[in-house]
């Protein structure tokens, strides 16, 4: 059994291992098999935060291995009574065997799992991390590429708040990828993180134009500018659509190269892209469902068989 609140929460034989997990769960995440690993057991989705993907994906994940899932969102529960995030975890800890959290304040998943004893996977926590979706963008890539080792990794948009592409750059460099960092000054990637990612021997390049990174890429990774985790508004119309991917930059773009986005884009990849061969964003969310049933199983101490049947 086990949290999962950052990617240090797993080793590099941990997340290979999920990931295989992941593939052989495949047909029952498309329903075309039937698997009740999770039968009898209840996992507790705890949004405080808005979502659609993941909390769906959870939900399918969940039910899929014949579990169910009680759907907790703060508005229209006690926390609007001012009831606090240990009091609440508390209760959930008598009500389901395993807890998914997403919360606006970054440390709120360690908190969570500090409180309780039933096993907690974070969601997303302000702009903190957001491992299970690290795992499913691991996923998406092993995929296309089968293999996570060596790779040329753009990283384009919001990398200051986006927790998404925080978790995403600590496990790529664990596999030894090379990242290029695009995005306007103001929304950099953290300065510590970056320090990081480069004392653990990562080629780490920092840019402010797209210009010129699509030819050499093996995966673009989009994220949008967000919009909420901006103090200013002045400030968010600065730097808003101020990368955009259309079907005519990607002429000259490396076969087998994959666009990559967490969803839900804004007007940072042009609908011309769906229809080509690039496109991944789609297949990516729906590779939440897989890798996130993979990642119940193994924090409820439930084995995948080797044999999906």
């Amino acid at each position: 059994m086990g949290n999962l609140v950052t990617m240090d929460d797993l080793t590099n034989d941990d997340i290979v291992s999920v990931l295989d997990d992941a593939e052989r769960l495949l047909p029952v995440a498309k329903g075309d098999i039937v698997l009740p690993l999770l039968q009898g057991k209840v996992l507790a989705n705890m949004f405080f935060e808005n979502s659609t993907r993941t909390r769906m994906s959870f939900e399918t994940a969940m039910k899929r291995l014949g579990g169910s899932v009680l759907n907790f969102s703060s508005v229209g529960t006690s926390v609007s009574k001012g009831e606090t995030l240990y009091d609440t975890m508390q209760m959930i800890d008598g009500y389901a065997d395993i807890a998914a959290i997403r919360h606006p304040r970054q440390g709120a998943a360690q908190y969570s799992a500090d409180a309780v004893g039933i096993p907690i996977l974070n969601a997303g926590d302000g702009a903190g991390n957001h491992p299970t979706q690290t795992m499913l963008d691991l996923f998406t890539i092993r995929q296309a590429h089968g293999t996570l080792e060596g790779l040329n990794v753009v990283l384009v948009g919001d990398l200051r708040y986006g927790r998404t592409v925080h978790s995403l750059s600590h496990a790529l460099v664990r596999f030894g990828a090379s990242l290029t960092l695009v995005s306007p000054s103001s929304l950099k990637m953290p300065v510590e993180i970056v320090s990081d990612l480069k004392s653990h021997g990562a080629e780490v390049t920092e840019k402010e134009s797209l210009d010129g990174q699509i030819s050499n890429a093996d995966v673009i990774y989009m994220t949008r500018i967000q919009k909420e985790r901006f103090p200013d508004e002045e400030e968010y119309a600065k730097v808003a659509g101020i990368y955009r991917i259309e079907a005519s930059s990607l002429v000259g773009a490396k076969k087998g190269m994959i666009i990559m986005h967490p969803l839900p884009r804004v007007d940072e990849i042009a609908p011309s892209v769906d229809s080509t061969e690039f496109a991944k964003y789609f297949q990516q969310a729906f590779n939440g469902v897989p890798t996130r049933m993979a990642l119940l199983c193994r924090s409820l101490g439930v084995e995948v068989p080797k044999k999906v049947k």
